[in-house]
């Protein structure tokens, strides 16, 4: 009992980041807007009793997914899926990819839904309010990709039987008045952005990262598939999750018979990034561990993804990627299992 003690001890201060974890390589290429990316934001796998695990990665800034094996100690990179082919003057303009999620042989790619970052050229909004409206439009998409099998491992393009975009989700936004109002506002403006996406049972959950709402709450989006997909009325549900003042919603992921948030600054600046546990319902939210110092955190390294890897009497591995580092710089990290 005192050795189970002790490796829970252990978990415990790997969870708060006492000191960057190891980071996993990466075999082939996740591939970027200009080589490797450096832009990982969403992964999701299909469900196994153990690794390895088929997944798809996110690039934000391309207009294709990427299918992944996850293996013990290593990621492999594989095959391009073409998502979107959106374009402006001839030039193509990206998903904006924040989110992946898995569910019912399916994968679903989240669009951030917002106005366009443009650290490098400031768009300006009279003389370039064409190209906002077109980029907004383009990441305003949630993407299906439905699969032929789910048993092969690494996946292939090979094993894609279609791909589905549907804008609906905007729609959805639209009619709340927690979130209406900051709809196409930059993100320094605490413009609207979504980074989580989840599934759970026939509804899809969008986390926000901004805007961050009165009281330090941040908005999760819950829509039928149906409504999205097959074209039944939206039935949104708004839920509004005390992450604090200037948080947001990084990652969301199912792990058991709830979601794991992973939070983190609703603006670019340097911040904590923890990870949370709910239930899916109600408003009340349990903190599991602040994952910054293991991550390597900061306002260049950006915490986006998490993955689910295995519980053990330590505590439950997660894998962490961030956006800002080499192909995501995959870290393992153990937290209380919540």
């Amino acid at each position: 009992m005192r050795a189970a003690a002790l490796l829970l001890g252990l978990a415990v201060s790997a969870g708060t980041g006492q000191g960057a974890s190891e980071k996993w390589p990466v075999k082939e290429k996740l591939v970027g807007k200009h080589g490797k990316s450096v832009d990982v934001s969403g992964i999701a796998c299909v469900p196994r009793q153990k690794l390895p695990y088929a997944c798809l990665v996110i690039d934000d800034e391309l207009q294709a997914a990427q299918f992944v094996l996850v293996r013990e100690g290593e990621l492999e990179a594989g095959d391009l899926v073409d998502l979107i082919d959106d374009e402006k003057d001839g030039k193509p303009l990206s998903l904006d990819g924040e989110g992946v999620a898995y569910a019912d042989g399916s994968f679903y790619v989240m669009g951030s839904h917002g106005h366009p970052r443009d650290a490098g050229k400031r768009l300006d909004p009279v003389a370039d309010a064409e190209l906002i409206k077109a980029k907004i439009a383009a990441s305003s998409q949630i993407v299906r990709i439905r699969l032929k099998t789910t048993d092969r491992q690494p996946l292939t393009q090979s094993d894609v039987l279609d791909i589905r975009r549907s804008p609906r989700l905007r729609e959805a936004i639209a009619v709340e008045s927690a979130l209406s109002p900051f709809l196409d506002r930059r993100l320094e403006d605490n413009g609207l952005t979504i980074e989580g996406i989840a599934v759970i049972g026939d509804r899809l959950f969008a986390g926000f990262r901004a805007p961050s709402v009165e009281n330090g709450r941040a908005p999760v989006l819950s829509v039928s598939l149906r409504a999205l997909f097959d074209g039944v009325p939206l039935d949104p549900q708004l839920f509004l999750l005390p992450l604090g003042n200037g948080r947001g919603v990084r990652d969301l992921t199912p792990f058991k018979n709830g979601l794991l948030i992973l939070a983190g600054p609703s603006g670019s600046g340097a911040g904590a990034y923890e990870v949370y546990w709910w239930t899916g319902s109600g408003e009340s939210v349990r903190l599991l561990a602040d994952i910054t110092e293991a991550t390597d955190a900061s306002a260049e390294h950006k915490p986006e993804a998490l993955l689910p890897l295995d519980q053990g009497p330590s505590g439950l591995r997660v894998l962490v990627l961030s956006d800002g580092a080499e192909e995501g710089a995959p870290r393992p990290v153990v937290i209380p299992a919540p």
